[in-house]
């Protein structure tokens, strides 16, 4: 679907999506409790509908509610061919899951996610004395177990999401295990998933984020889940508010362990005009400067962070493009390319993005297919010079499907 956007000043009070990665993770939990769990104000995005498909497949009972999500846990198998859209969180954290099960299991995936490299699932399960193969290092994977615990040791520089799969499913096989983790990026998800994990009723122990030691045949407590709000969502809508509008923001918890909550850090670096509440965040258009900062820890936060800088006077840096590789589309070539049309200046050098501030053009841009994206280049073209029209846009439906319904009752102009 192709939608353009006018260039338009935006204002109101907007609550910011449910974290899908949450959502993701207590779909999960849920999964492996033995009893009915509830998890209220989910994300419906596609990735939360992949979890809760392969969770019926595992075995669970799925109920979605307006404003909740029913889980009754059961480890009784009912698919051996599992779908996890384009995911890269479903196929990381479910296949050592899936690894519990006493019965060779085929996890698939769809455009994006078959790019995606496997290998590191791979070696780790097999390091457990699981049986995975991959397809030449790619999907499909086909897991035989079920995984026993025992030692491994696993890279975390790409991505933490395959430590969160083992961290979930490692408490319910019969031995004891360590995972040894080198280079562990993203280290707030890893306080994400032990969070949600205690909540659940299990136990980790996380020795300076390289060595986790998980004791086996631990029991999931069914348990009633809050989804908080998403940062990685509620970025777009901040920098969109800093970009054209006054906004007030809901549903983002300041005690969160959302690494991308750190947007706050490269708002006030560049000036914008934020009031930060208890339960809401106030932000409003502003003259812009340029910004130094590390995503490192946060990579989802590059293209909002490209929108912003995109409005600020100078050059604005951006570390962390090595964390961008892997993802729904190559990023760093994807925001180079796209905001290129829109007559900003992006230069890469190694790990580090260099963005020249100005006025965003009118221009016809693609999404790539990458949700992230297609919300940096609409946030963009808010107080662009003219309309910016967005080739497959329906692609946010990924993370945040209500994304430019939301745009539109704030008072933007959007067009189908």
């Amino acid at each position: 679907m192709e939608r353009y956007l006018e260039p338009s000043a935006i204002k109101g009070t907007i609550k910011a999506p449910a974290s899908k990665s949450m959502t993701q993770r207590a779909i999960a939990a849920a999964l492996l409790a033995d009893g009915e769990s509830m998890i209220r104000n989910p994300s419906y995005c596609d990735d939360s509908l992949a979890a809760m498909s392969i969770a019926v497949g595992l075995g669970a009972r799925v109920e979605p509610l307006v404003n909740e999500l029913k889980i009754i846990g059961s480890a009784t198998l009912k698919e051996s061919k599992l779908n996890c859209g384009e995911s890269g969180l479903a196929i990381r954290m479910f296949s050592p899951i899936v690894a519990l099960y006493p019965a060779e299991i085929t996890l698939v995936g769809a455009n994006s996610l078959k790019k995606r490299p496997m290998i590191m699932i791979e070696e780790a399960l097999n390091q457990l004395g699981v049986k995975c193969e991959s397809s030449a290092g790619f999907l499909p994977l086909t897991i035989q177990g079920p995984i026993v615990g025992g030692r491994c040791e696993i890279d975390g520089s790409v991505s933490s999401q395959l430590l969160t799969g083992l961290l979930m499913a490692l408490p319910l096989a019969s031995k004891n295990s360590e995972i040894k983790v080198n280079n562990l990026k993203s280290k707030p998800y890893i306080d994400m998933t032990i969070q949600l994990l205690n909540s659940f009723g299990i136990t980790i122990e996380n020795s300076n984020y390289n060595l986790f030691k998980i004791s086996g045949n631990q029991k999931y407590t069914p348990n009633t889940y809050i989804v908080e709000g998403d940062w990685s969502g509620g970025a777009f809508l901040l920098v969109a508010g800093a970009i054209n509008g006054q906004l007030i923001i809901k549903g983002l918890r300041r005690d969160s362990k959302q690494s991308d909550m750190s947007i706050l850090n490269a708002l006030e670096m560049a000036d914008a005009h934020l009031i930060i509440g208890d339960d809401q965040i106030e932000i409003s258009k502003s003259e812009l400067k340029a910004f130094e900062y590390n995503a490192t820890q946060s990579p989802d936060l590059f293209p909002p962070l490209v929108a912003l800088a995109s409005y600020c006077k100078g050059i604005s840096t951006i570390k962390g493009v090595s964390r961008l590789i892997y993802k729904e589309s190559n990023r760093a070539e994807s925001l180079k390319e796209e905001f290129g049309k829109m007559n900003i200046n992006i230069e890469i050098n190694d790990d580090l993005m260099f963005v020249t501030g100005g006025q965003p053009q009118s221009a016809r841009v693609e999404s790539h297919e990458d949700h992230r994206i297609a919300m940096a280049v609409a946030v963009a073209s808010l107080g662009a010079t003219g309309r910016v029209s967005i080739r497959d846009s329906q692609c946010v439906a990924k993370s945040y499907p209500g994304f430019f319904d939301d745009l539109r009752n704030l008072g933007a102009l959007v067009h189908e």
